[in-house]
Order: structure tokens, then C-alpha cells, then sequence
């Protein structure tokens, strides 16, 4: 399925925030089947974070051929950087190059805005997380690299109870 053609990203709408949450809610499902229940039943961004960063424009979507978002992107500019805040699609829609699309199209906005990278925080050893952003590109930052906005998402996260499992903040220098 690699070889189909990607949609371009666009971005969000209000009226996509709640198809937005139902592929987050469909994305979560695969860590079911690695022992890592927890994320699939955390509950998705509310529908007023979502309008906030459509607001913001932070967040960028990838229609089917219906014209309703099957996967999408949420991005902000931290410490002179784009930040990734989540990329998910919809498991109907998983391995077709979807989420690198949207990633492409995060680094074109971030080199627009004259940022020097992208960043983002991940699982350390789910295959479609950290192992799948350094095969496109990204390094995983050590302690002393981290940003003071990357610290702050990182103790967040912990807080949520995303610590629970080993995390890592990565990096792409565009």
C-alpha cells in the first residue's frame, strides 16, 4: 500500500474535532496488543482542546476519499522549534505512509517559519514509535540536550503516568 498516492495534509476544521477523536481513540487500540492497555483506554484531547489548536492552527489533517480526516497532526513552535505534539491515524488506515506525510509537511512548515527542527516525545520501544522516527530522521537527545520546553512536556507526561513506561524526547534537524 506504500505505493498509493498520499493526500496532501490540510489544515483542520472545527467540524473535523470529532472524527479527530475518533482516531485517536482507533490509533490507541494497537497498544492493546503490546501489554500497554493503559494508552488505548486514556481518554482523547476534549473537544475544546482540539478547537483551541484548530484555532491555533496547530493541527493538520489527511482526508480519505470521502473528505473526512483519517489521520492528523498537532504542532506548536517550542523553544525556537516546531514541537510534535501527537500524530495519529486511524488503524483503517494504518501503513500507507499517512503519518509521514503529515510529518513531511510539519518539517515544511517548521524550515517556512526558519526553525532549525522538529521535536517530539515517544515510547522508547514501541516499533511505531521511537524506532519508526529514527528510521525517518530523528536522534534521541540525551539529558543535557533537552530544551526547557521539552523538559517541561516530558515531567507532564510523567505526571499523567506516561512514565510508566520508558520515554524518550527526539530530535530532527531540518
Amino acid at each position: 500500500m506504500q505505493n498509493e498516492r498520499v493526500p496532501l495534509p490540510r489544515p483542520a476544521a472545527p467540524t473535523d474535532v470529532p472524527t479527530l477523536r475518533e482516531i485517536e481513540i482507533s490509533a490507541g487500540d494497537a497498544f492493546r496488543d503490546i501489554d500497554m492497555a493503559a494508552i488505548a483506554h486514556d481518554d482523547p484531547p476534549t473537544p475544546e482542546s482540539y478547537l483551541e489548536a484548530v484555532e491555533l492552527r496547530h493541527l493538520w489533517v489527511i482526508d480519505d476519499d470521502d473528505a473526512t480526516p483519517v489521520a492528523y497532526l498537532w504542532a506548536f513552535e517550542l523553544d525556537g522549534g516546531l514541537h510534535i505534539e501527537q500524530v495519529s491515524v486511524a488503524a483503517t488506515h494504518a501503513r500507507r505512509g499517512l503519518g509521514r506525510a503529515l510529518i513531511e509537511h510539519a518539517a515544511g512548515l517548521a524550515r517556512e517559519r526558519g526553525a532549525p527542527c522538529l521535536t517530539l516525545t515517544t515510547f522508547a520501544q514501541v516499533p511505531w514509535n521511537a524506532p519508526y522516527y529514527e528510521r525517518i530522521g530523528f536522534r534521541t537527545l540525551d539529558e543535557n540536550e533537552l530544551s526547557p520546553g521539552l523538559r517541561a512536556i516530558r515531567d507532564a507526561e510523567a505526571a499523567h503516568g506516561l512514565g510508566e513506561w520508558p520515554r524518550v524526547c527526539m530530535r530532527l534537524d531540518l
